[in-house]
């Protein structure tokens, strides 16, 4: 056994004042560091929305695309400009009809674009055998930056 002495024991471990907290200079410190970083991210970051309905659009896009190519692979054909991207969804009444349209369709549902409109869709294509396309953010025709049509032609 070891020997204590009565006074260790009293008096307990020894105790330490610790500062809790951070001085004012530290927390200065921190504010223009955040500050710097802020200054130099945020104006690369400002345009990152608009591109990334544009890229969810080119997404939507080649996903229409991929199952208008299995629409053709199963009949042949594309869906006409009239029958639309509809009939992914639901199997075309309209002539010409389908002849082995798949009994769960190609898409569940169809999406819409990142501005809130349908996807166009044209066929015969002007720059293929279809044209699946988004207005853009002015949801017209042509346009630049933001409001440029995105379309099938543009995918890589």
């Amino acid at each position: 056994m070891q020997k204590c002495s009565r006074r260790t024991l009293a008096a307990g471990p020894v105790q330490r004042r610790h500062d809790a907290g951070f001085s004012l200079l530290e927390l200065m410190v921190v504010v223009v560091i955040l500050s710097i970083l802020a200054l130099v991210v945020v104006p690369r970051v400002i345009d990152r929305p608009d591109q990334a309905r544009v890229a969810r659009a080119q997404s939507d896009i080649a996903a229409i695309s991929s199952a208008l190519n299995l629409y053709r692979l199963d009949n042949f054909r594309y869906p006409t400009t009239e029958q639309g991207l509809q009939a992914l969804v639901s199997e075309p009444t309209s002539e010409p009809a389908p002849a082995n349209w798949a009994a769960n369709g190609y898409m569940d549902r169809l999406p819409v674009d990142p501005w809130g409109q349908p996807y166009q869709y044209l066929q015969p294509g002007v720059h293929g055998d279809f044209d699946v396309f988004s207005y853009g953010a002015d949801a017209a025709p042509g346009g630049t930056g933001i409001d440029a049509d995105v379309g099938s032609w543009t995918q890589g």
